[in-house]
């Protein structure tokens, strides 16, 4: 794992976007700070924002006021080239349906990631052999037209691909909305683990509230101003509330 800087992943202060013609924040968060390698699940229904606040950290969007830092470096407000050029060395993005080039063989389609960002990389051929090696990719496979793979394996692509300029960010849209319960936790789990060893900080947005318990922090759509919340203290919270019915109920409460 690459060691951690001293700045935040991601930095959110006073977090506000107002649609034109609206008269209220459609989003409010006071304040964030994701240190590097923390992993955070933002849930919510359909329609509370999250494609907007995913396009907000992405630079699609600009706040209405606020500022956000990646990777330590000033975001937003900037310049929209500005932020192409801080989101293509900064951010990966793995999508709900993975966006791979179906012609591009394996191997082209990670180092497109590279090209993106707008600068050689001289270790990128090497950079994409060992994350697609990292991720089980066999060699054989990496000169294969995109669409002649599984899906399990484009997933393995799409990842190699959001991770090859070592970003300070990840953020995974949804990616796993069509896929069985089986497949979906084998796919979360080899994204976390990839990004651990990469030391990148991972978003990972759903409306699925069963997925949480595989990230460390967790942000709810529907309550933006508690802001991030540690998933051993929601875990310590719950144990509380359901201790306290059972000493309300006259049953003795466990030590």
């Amino acid at each position: 794992m690459l060691s951690k800087p001293n700045f935040p992943a991601l930095e959110l202060k006073n977090f506000h976007f107002q649609w034109p013609g609206q008269n209220h924040f459609t989003l409010d968060i006071p304040s964030v700070s994701l240190r590097v390698g923390q992993h955070l699940f933002i849930r919510g229904a359909s329609g509370s924002g999250k494609t907007t606040l995913l396009n907000l950290l992405c630079g699609i969007h600009t706040l209405t006021q606020g500022e956000i830092y990646i990777g330590g470096q000033l975001f937003q407000p900037l310049s929209g080239a500005k932020r192409d050029a801080i989101r293509a060395r900064n951010i990966g993005v793995v999508f709900q349906q993975l966006n791979l080039i179906s012609y591009l063989s394996v191997l082209d389609n990670v180092l497109l990631a590279a090209q993106f960002a707008g600068k050689a990389l001289p270790n990128a051929q090497q950079r994409a052999n060992d994350l697609l090696t990292a991720l089980g990719m066999h060699q054989s496979l990496w000169q294969k037209p995109a669409q002649q793979l599984s899906v399990g394996q484009q997933q393995r692509v799409a990842i190699a691909r959001a991770l090859l300029n070592e970003p300070a960010l990840l953020i995974a849209d949804e990616p796993t909305s069509a896929l069985d319960a089986d497949n979906r936790d084998a796919f979360i789990k080899l994204l976390l683990a990839e990004a651990d060893r990469c030391g990148t900080t991972v978003i990972f947005v759903s409306h699925d509230q069963q997925l949480a318990h595989f990230f460390g922090s967790v942000l709810q759509m529907d309550n933006l101003v508690a802001g991030v919340i540690d998933n051993d203290v929601r875990a310590n919270s719950a144990s509380l509330m359901v201790a306290e019915k059972q000493t309300d109920k006259g049953e003795h409460t466990p030590c």
